[in-house]
């Protein structure tokens, strides 16, 4: 069974973010859909590991915040890759509090929702919430950022916690050049693209990388690297 032929199924890519007891997080999402026009309501797949799992069992509400496609991995490394009960996610990312309490992102986005919570269905590592839509908006023309385009332009990973996960590794690219593979996120460099967003130019070989640079999905330090 080729589990990547899930990768075909389209998705969005979008921060969902919840607050209770003066408690903010937000986190990266993939399986969002709308499920009825009347009334508009949708549906969001979180982990319950989540801190914003926990949020929005406890406040009933939740915000999604629909990230463009020019959104920087940076964003995407915090929000998905790290945990809000680490650090303040929102402590330097541009948000204001929407209708529901629930932080929407104005960094990178074309347009938010806020949902009430009506109903839940246990999914096993996940929790489904079912959300009646109380405001909504667009914040931006820029085109939506699909999982496609985020794994295939970006070369994005998804972090354990999300439903797409799937722990076997990503086959390297057809490159000549050694290539490394982040252990913490699965990201691979491949020396014939570089990381130009990180000052890497293609062609710099693993080795010849500073030892500062870290993973640009997910920040892990360079040690955590293994060859391929």
């Amino acid at each position: 069974m080729d589990l990547t032929a899930l990768y075909k199924v389209s998705y969005g890519l979008y921060i969902v973010s919840s607050a209770a007891a003066d408690k903010l997080n937000g986190q990266v999402a993939n399986a969002i859909m709308q499920i009825s026009a009347e009334p508009p309501t949708v549906a969001i797949s979180i982990n319950k590991q989540n801190l914003t799992h926990e949020l929005i069992a406890k406040s009933g509400k939740f915000a999604v915040s629909i990230l463009a496609e020019s959104t920087p991995m940076e964003l995407i490394q915090k929000f998905g890759f790290k945990s809000g009960r680490q650090i303040d996610k929102l402590a330097d990312t541009s948000y204001r509090l929407g209708q529901t309490g629930a932080p929407i992102i104005l960094e990178n986005t074309v347009g938010y929702l806020e949902a009430e919570l009506v109903n839940t269905l246990d999914g096993g590592t996940h929790t489904v919430f079912l959300g009646r839509i109380v405001d909504c908006d667009h914040l931006g023309d820029e085109n939506p950022m699909t999982y496609a385009y985020y794994h295939q332009v970006k070369r994005g990973r998804a972090p354990k916690t999300a439903p797409t996960y799937q722990a076997t590794a990503p086959k390297p690219t057809t490159s000549q050049l050694p290539q490394y593979q982040c252990s913490i996120c699965g990201y691979i460099y491949d020396p014939s693209q570089g990381d130009p967003a990180n000052n890497i130019p293609p062609g710099t070989l693993f080795a010849d990388i500073p030892d500062t640079w870290c993973c640009p999905l997910c920040g892990a330090p360079k040690e955590a690297f293994v060859a391929l």
